[in-house]
């Protein structure tokens, strides 16, 4: 161990170049950690916050769920008597207003039935009311975007008007801020055409993108296939839900592979480093080979030096990854919880002490008859 420390402060120079690197792989697995979550909150948070276990789309409606599929009133009823079934429509979609101020927001309307479970009430002002029907609950990102409680909120090309009576979380769906809305005025926003003003709700389909629901624990998939039968839905558990929001899966396919290749790299690069260097080290390995250190106290020597490397560069990487998402802070879709960042850094170390084990074979057989001119 003292040897090794020794070796570490004699060449600090390719040390410290050597941890340099690990240092930025650490950070760039770091940040690349932090935006796949951050994308994926900022695409289906709203999704996430729903206290439901389940959602059932309508039969048929294999991809982009939430805009392709569409639940009739006869299939809501049938759900609602379910038993055990805690059941509720849900409407989604995203559409762009502007308030009487002028101020212009994309928002993604959920509707809601006032008072069903998956009401988020409100952190300031008033939840929805059957007594408002044009009220709107907007999440915490339209007001960083300017929209305030009082203002009224008129839906681009359909002259539909909201009175945004309360605000709540922050929940966003396909990076789109969202705003809660009675069902009824979910079914004029999804459903009157662009132009025609003043369409009512009663002169609309009455029909939702799907169902909530919360069943009870240990249902089966059977169960589920004969409820499913029954109203003619297809029923996926809320996780699953996730892939309808669109542009899920295909950001996070993107953001793992990215992550993948550098957990990839980062043993490479460990590994090569370790092995030049034990081949310019070879004639001192021998020395003490010859002087009668063992195998088990050149490795542990090695490894010492590897661990010192990759542990330092990886706690440094970390800190930086940590302070980009404190600089960036709600400006962009970047979340790295603790948690997160603890385990993809324990990752990197052990992919990093993985790449130096590949040189633990030329440590173990080095021949001490090198120094006694065995090579003479």
């Amino acid at each position: 161990m003292f040897l090794a420390l020794l070796e570490l402060r004699a060449a600090r120079g390719r040390f410290l170049l050597m941890g340099s690197v690990v240092v930025l792989v650490a950070a760039l697995v770091g940040i690349v950690s932090g935006f796949t979550t951050g994308l994926g909150d900022d695409t289906v948070s709203a999704l996430r916050r729903l206290p439901a276990t389940h959602v059932a789309f309508s039969s048929g409606s294999e991809s982009d769920q939430f805009a392709r599929s569409l639940v009739d009133v006869r299939t809501a009823d049938g759900w609602s008597r379910e038993k055990g079934a805690d059941a509720t429509p849900l409407g989604v979609t995203i559409t762009r207003g502007t308030t009487g101020r002028g101020t212009e927001v994309d928002l993604a309307a959920f509707g809601i039935a006032p008072g069903a479970f998956t009401d988020p009430g409100a952190d300031a002002g008033e939840p929805l009311a059957a007594t408002r029907p044009h009220g709107v609950v907007v999440s915490r990102r339209l007001v960083d975007e300017g929209v305030r409680i009082g203002d009224t909120l008129v839906i681009d090309r359909l002259g539909i008007r909201l009175d945004v009576i309360g605000s709540t979380g922050r929940s966003s769906y396909g990076h789109v801020p969202a705003a809660y809305v009675t069902t009824d005025t979910w079914r004029q926003i999804r459903f009157t055409a662009p132009g025609a003003r003043g369409t009512g709700a009663a002169e609309l389909p009455v029909q939702y993108s799907a169902m909530a629901l919360r069943l009870p624990a240990g249902t089966t998939t059977a169960a589920l296939d004969e409820a499913d039968r029954r109203h003619d839905t297809s029923t996926v558990p809320l996780e699953t839900a996730f892939t309808a929001a669109p542009g899920y899966d295909g950001e996070r396919l993107t953001m793992t592979s990215i992550q993948t290749f550098l957990f990839l790299i980062a043993p490479l690069v460990v590994g090569a480093f370790f092995a030049v260097w034990t081949v310019q080290r070879t004639p001192e390995l021998a020395l003490l080979r010859a002087m009668g250190a063992s195998r088990r106290r050149l490795l542990g020597h090695t490894l010492t030096q590897a661990a010192v490397v990759v542990a330092t560069g990886t706690a440094v990487g970390a800190a930086l990854a940590a302070g980009l998402g404190m600089l960036v802070g709600e400006k962009v879709p970047f979340s790295l919880p603790a948690g997160t960042l603890v385990a993809t850094m324990a990752a990197v170390a052990l992919v990093g002490l993985a790449g130096s084990a590949l040189t633990l074979r030329r440590v173990t057989t080095v021949d001490p008859m090198t120094m006694l001119g065995a090579g003479r």
